[in-house]
Parts: structure tokens; sequence; C-alpha cells
């Protein structure tokens, strides 16, 4: 049997290696790409949990329908929160005043990598937070539809319900400012 392990000087030795030595520009990236997509996706989901059961509860009760768009609006705010943090962090990755293939030794490696590291937090955070708001505001919405058609009366304590949930996904782009706020990509090297 013979032996498959790679013996060449461009094996990786594992996923350290590999998250370690990925570039800070790399995470940066992620972190806007994570911090956008999870956002969509907890808007597209909060959107199919209160349209399903919004369409179905409209067929008992048409009036309905367009008082209760509203929780699709409060879904989609998940996803403007994405939008907004993924411009705040594209705008804080700047390029080295000159392009070489490697940095110099005096290079700030440690905000280098501070830098990178952040932006993937940031962004990270603002995502799931808005994939949990997106679902929190989802089934609030969906019972605010189903309590609608029911009894009229009940649309506007379910809508203070509906806007706590909502404010998860604020929350989440705060905490997303606060940690990117120190995050500056150094572009010379130091002095």
């Amino acid at each position: 049997m013979a032996d498959s392990t790679c013996t060449s000087e461009f094996c990786n030795a594992g996923w350290a290696e590999i998250l370690t030595h990925m570039s800070p520009y790399g995470y940066a990236n992620f972190g806007i790409a994570f911090g956008l997509g999870l956002s969509v996706v907890g808007a597209a989901w909060g959107i199919w949990l209160t349209g399903a059961s919004l369409v179905g509860a409209a067929v008992k009760a048409p009036r309905i329908r367009s008082k209760n768009l509203i929780s699709v609006i409060f879904c989609e705010a998940t996803a403007i929160y994405g939008v907004i943090m993924a411009i705040i962090l594209a705008n804080k990755v700047k390029k080295p005043d000159e392009a070489t293939y490697f940095l110099d030794e005096d290079w700030d490696f440690p905000g280098f990598y501070y830098a990178g590291y952040g932006m993937f937090s940031a962004g990270l955070s603002v995502g799931l937070t808005n994939i949990a708001s997106g679902v929190s505001v989802g089934i609030a919405g969906s019972s605010c539809a189903i309590a609608d058609a029911q009894d009229p009366s009940l649309f506007v304590k379910i809508l203070i319900v509906e806007i706590f949930a909502s404010a998860l996904g604020i929350f989440g782009i705060i905490v997303g400012i606060i940690q990117s706020n120190s995050c500056t990509f150094p572009i010379a090297p130091l002095e």
C-alpha cells in the first residue's frame, strides 16, 4: 500500500496552517461576504415564514393583505442592515501604497492581521445576528397575520413584538460597527 502523504514543499500541514497563513485581506473580504450573505439569508427566511402565513390567512380575511405587508418590510430591513455593514467594511479595506509581492520587514503585521480578523468577526457578528433577527421577525409576522385574520384588535399588540424582534438586527449592526471601528489596514511600513 502506497503512502499518500504529501512530502512536497507545497503541501499544507492541515487546516491550522491554511487558516493562519491566509491573507488579512481574505479575512476582511470573507467578513464582508458573510455579513451581507447571512443577512440576505435571514431576510429571505423571514419573508418566507411571514409570506406563507400571510397568503394562507388572507384566504379567510382578505383585508389583512396590505396591512400585514409591514412584516415583510421588517424582514427586508435585516438585508438592508447587511448591505450597510458591507459598505462600511468595504470602505475600510485599503491597499498598500506600493504594490510589491512581499511586504517590508518593518511592516505593521500585528495591525495588519488585527484589521483582517476584526473585519471578519464584525461581518460574521452582523450576519449571524441578522439571521436570528430575520427568523424572529418572520415568526412574529406569521403570528401577526394569523392573529389579525382572527381578531383585528390583535394586530398592533403583536406588531410591538415584531418591532422588538427587528431590533435584534439593529443591535447586531451596532456591535459590528463597534468591532470594526479600530480595524485600520496599514498602507505603509512603520517608521
